[in-house]
């Protein structure tokens, strides 16, 4: 497929980054990608859209993985989109038969019309080029959006699907299962929900980012559905014949001083359960990676190393590997899915547990928001710190989960929850 590609110059890049997403809401479908500017070794670009979909893939769970690769084979282009949680089905034998509030579609990929990468004051613009004519006139459009606000909003009620001595009780039955020796970790996960409920995804989602500043920010249209994402976590990403994964295990709260903060890394880095938590995820994706990699070639790069953003400081392993040129891109991404960081340890084993105790489809939390490009490399996230929107339904959802362990404490954890799902709830109750 051939692109015409455009460079611009900009002044102000969060203005223009602004302007963009406004615009970028005429379309059906939006990916909208943002790192930030937060420092970290592995990064492409500091933001990314692509919108207008000339080619799209939608499928259920069943031979998703099947249906991506031909999609990709066939479009040789970039694409965007998603993978939900539940293609776990597609690669073992699980299911997903919890209660699902909004029916996003298990896969989605789009090959864009329209594409703006981001970096520095540099935006290049790559368009296919039966519409590289619109390239003036969309700049025209994109400078003189606006931001509207919503008039008309509904009171937001917060709600639990899972209260909290059942989720004492559900979490005794996962340490009931770690005493057993069933698994060894668990990622246990609870939806916080709002039913008839009314938002402007955009302005959400720039709150959202604003009190976060993560390096996976993402908001993402598929027509009425969106997922707003504050993402501290990468998934997956390929760049030539290295892939690296960097999952998250660990959670400490930021504190008020400098001095405290300083404290509490020192704290996160020696804490025996946070470390085992990382550790046991770690030698997961070891082996994960290892039915890709080339023999020999998988390693960690960085061992339960703290990261601090805005809202939380958190322990992120870096490991790489080394793939054979040859190898289908989607294969890589099918031999690592889902996430270990989300699942636990054995594998297969905390997913079918995970599935009995919790109470919602994980749908498109724990899955991941990404891209491929021309060349079969790619970058995806890990959907975490989330808010899920179903405009037509009305309903809103954010999820989140801890690591249980043999060391975990019930009341812990679930302060811990209530630590990730600070951010989600506060711009939810503020923008109403």
């Amino acid at each position: 497929m051939q692109r015409t590609s455009q460079l611009i110059q900009i002044t102000d890049v969060s203005e223009f980054k602004s302007k963009l997403l406004v615009w970028a809401q005429q379309f059906k479908t939006a990916v909208w990608l943002d790192s930030n500017n937060y420092q970290q070794k592995y990064s492409s670009f500091e933001a990314v859209l692509a919108v207008d979909a000339a080619s799209e893939i939608e499928c259920s769970y069943t031979n998703a993985f099947q249906q991506l690769r031909s999609y990709q084979t066939k479009i040789n282009d970039y694409i965007f989109g998603y993978l939900s949680y539940d293609l776990k089905n597609a690669i073992e034998d699980v299911t997903s038969n919890n209660f699902d509030g909004l029916h996003f579609p298990d896969l989605y990929f789009f090959q864009p019309k329209k594409i703006f990468f981001i970096k520095g004051n540099t935006v290049e613009i790559k368009y296919i080029s039966n519409f590289k004519q619109e390239i003036d006139f969309d700049l025209k459009e994109i400078n003189s959006a606006k931001s509207e606000k919503q008039k008309a909003k509904s009171d937001i009620k917060i709600k639990l699907r899972i209260h909290k001595d059942e989720y004492f009780e559900k979490l005794n039955s996962v340490l009931n299962h770690i005493h057993r020796g069933d698994i060894y970790e668990a990622n246990f996960c609870q939806e916080f929900y709002s039913e008839n409920s009314n938002i402007n995804p955009v302005e959400v989602y720039q709150n959202l980012n604003e009190i976060s500043k993560p390096p996976f920010a993402t908001f993402l249209k598929l027509d009425d559905k969106f997922l707003l994402s504050a993402s501290p976590e990468r998934y997956l990403k390929k760049e030539g014949s290295k892939v690296i994964s960097q999952p998250i295990k660990g959670t400490e709260k930021r504190a008020s001083t400098k001095k405290e903060d300083i404290k509490l890394i020192s704290a996160l880095e020696k804490n025996p359960k946070e470390r085992a938590e990382n550790i046991m995820i770690v030698d997961l994706v070891r082996n994960d990676l290892s039915r890709s990699a080339i023999k020999g070639s998988v390693k960690v790069e960085e061992l339960c190393k703290v990261y601090t953003f805005e809202q939380v400081h958190q322990l992120i392993s870096t490991i790489s590997c080394e793939v054979n040129p040859n190898i289908h891109p989607v294969d890589i991404i099918k031999d690592t899915f889902p996430m270990g960081s989300m699942t636990g340890a054995p594998k297969i084993s905390a997913m079918k547990i995970m599935e009995e105790l919790e109470e919602t489809k994980r749908g498109l939390y724990s899955g991941a928001v990404g891209y491929i490009t021309p060349n079969g490399d790619f970058d995806f996230n890990v959907i975490i710190r989330s808010i899920l929107y179903n405009a037509s339904k009305k309903y809103i959802s954010y999820s989140v989960g801890g690591a249980i362990t043999a060391q975990s404490i019930p009341e812990k954890e679930y302060e811990e929850c209530l630590l990730k799902a600070k951010a989600m709830k506060q711009v939810l109750l503020n923008t109403n």
